[in-house]
């Protein structure tokens, strides 16, 4: 259930749209952090600027000893704070400030120095980063002016923190909101593929469920509703069609082969030629015969089979196809083998199975030429039963062998050889209600049918 929601187009929308989302967010949280941590660094640098005015100002008015007492007027007021200054001579040497030697970081452009500033801290045994400015006094003398921009950098790290753990979040939410929104769109979907698995397999009755919520899937399905009731509608007159010929047509071909056994018999004690009456008879033998078959067909294909179904030996019931047709096959001089599992079973209607195995067991013996080998095998792995039908015939070409099981389709255009073309068809009517999976491969030479169903588990082998 899991893999198949991953793989729905729901959790694909709903992942798409988290995934853009997600940019979405992730692009706003970096806007704000960058307007954040460049509007704090532009502060920081404009009360830098600020105090180097007012000290160049001091300076100007008070001269040297001016400047001294003022710088060192500020840090006694704040001895801990995150100012820093440094007053030195031409050649570097310290006047006054908090720090005891000039930063060896070089200087930009602009006078700007950034360098980790050591003993920092409350403890004085931290290393924090620093950004200074250094500017020139007359007399030259060096004046650098800067901060501790520690509490800044946290300032910067813990927005970055929260803004990813803020991304995070989005991301979490938005999956478990795509989970839940792919959760329900799939059950949706799921309601209608069960009901349309239903339809196929003959229940015509079934309606897709409606929630009434008046939403896209509400209209969705009273519109394949109506659909459905307009095919069944469609499929019942067919039905009564179908029953009306059976009613109307098959009662006069009956009394029709009747009067034409009639006919032979009076043909026979009067000694007059029977040969257009035998040619009659099977003329009509032949039309009930694709009557019934057709009929059949209709049936298998409406009816909804399932109700009835019941565990069916497939080992046993293939023993008993290969022991009704074993006569026909030495009378060709055919060799008919089968190994078949005991034990393997599946849901199914018996007689509809017999059907269909024995339709592919005929065509394999009417067109295996004389002292060919046909042989039937029957194996189970992993749950799933396979039944193999080979022999040596001509075979089917590849780009005929899905055409073959279309009504009245013949690989003979001529049709001069005996049938209707219904054998398939029904075969394939009886594979399409049981769930089984039709395929047909070259056995080089002639024609491999593969059967694969649902199935219990293998005992052992038996051959026979």
């Amino acid at each position: 259930m899991q893999h198949r929601l991953l793989r729905s187009f729901g959790f694909r929308l709903a992942f798409t749209y988290m995934a853009l989302f997600g940019a979405s967010v992730l692009l706003l949280l970096w806007f704000i952090y960058w307007s954040t941590a460049a509007y704090m660094a532009r502060q920081a640098d404009a009360t830098i600027d600020a105090e180097i005015t007012g000290l160049a100002e001091r300076y100007d008015m008070d001269g040297l000893a001016g400047l001294i007492e003022v710088i060192n007027e500020r840090l006694s007021r704040k001895p801990t704070g995150s100012s820093i200054y440094l007053l030195t001579t031409a050649i570097n040497t310290r006047i006054a400030g908090n720090i005891n030697r000039w930063p060896k970081a070089p200087a930009d452009k602009d006078g700007w120095l950034n360098f980790r500033l050591e003993n920092a801290g409350h403890n004085k045994n931290e290393i924090h980063l620093a950004r200074a400015r250094s500017f020139t006094l007359s007399g030259g003398f060096h004046l650098l002016v800067g901060r501790d921009i520690y509490e800044l950098e946290e300032t910067q790290q813990r927005i970055i923190r929260t803004l990813v753990l803020g991304f995070v979040i989005t991301l979490l939410l938005g999956g478990a909101g795509g989970f839940v929104l792919s959760r329900r769109v799939m059950k949706r979907l799921e309601a209608i593929n069960t009901t349309s698995r239903e339809i196929i397999d003959g229940d015509l009755s079934r309606r897709i469920p409606r929630q009434h919520s008046a939403d896209e899937f509400d209209a969705l399905a009273g519109n394949l509703n109506a659909m459905l009731d307009r095919i069944e509608e469609l499929m019942e007159g067919v039905r009564r069609v179908s029953d009306s010929i059976a009613h109307d047509l098959r009662t006069p071909l009956a009394r029709l082969r009747n009067r034409l056994e009639l006919l032979y018999a009076e043909q026979q004690k009067t000694g007059q030629d029977t040969g257009l009456a035998e040619q009659a008879l099977s003329d009509a033998d032949g039309l009930l015969k694709t009557f019934n078959a057709l009929l059949r067909i209709a049936r298998i294909e409406t009816r909804q089979h399932s109700k009835t179904f019941a565990a069916t030996d497939m080992g046993a019931l293939l023993h008993d196809v290969v022991e009704l047709y074993e006569p026909l096959a030495e009378e060709k001089g055919q060799t008919l083998a089968l190994q078949a599992a005991t034990g393997v079973q599946m849901q199914g209607d018996r007689d509809l199975l017999f059907q269909a195995m024995a339709n592919l067991l005929d065509n394999a013996i009417k067109y295996t030429p004389p002292q060919g080998r046909i042989e039937i095998s029957l194996e189970e792995q992993d749950g799933t039963g396979r039944i193999t039908i080979s022999d040596s015939g001509p075979g089917i070409p590849e780009a005929e062998r899905q055409q073959v099981f279309q009504r009245f389709y013949r690989l003979e255009k001529s049709r001069t050889t005996p049938g209707s073309g219904l054998g398939l068809s029904l075969v394939a009517a009886v594979a399409r209600i049981h769930g089984m999976t039709l395929r047909l491969e070259d056995n080089h030479p002639g024609l491999r049918v593969h059967c694969e169903f649902p199935a219990t588990r293998v005992s052992n082998i038996n051959k026979s």
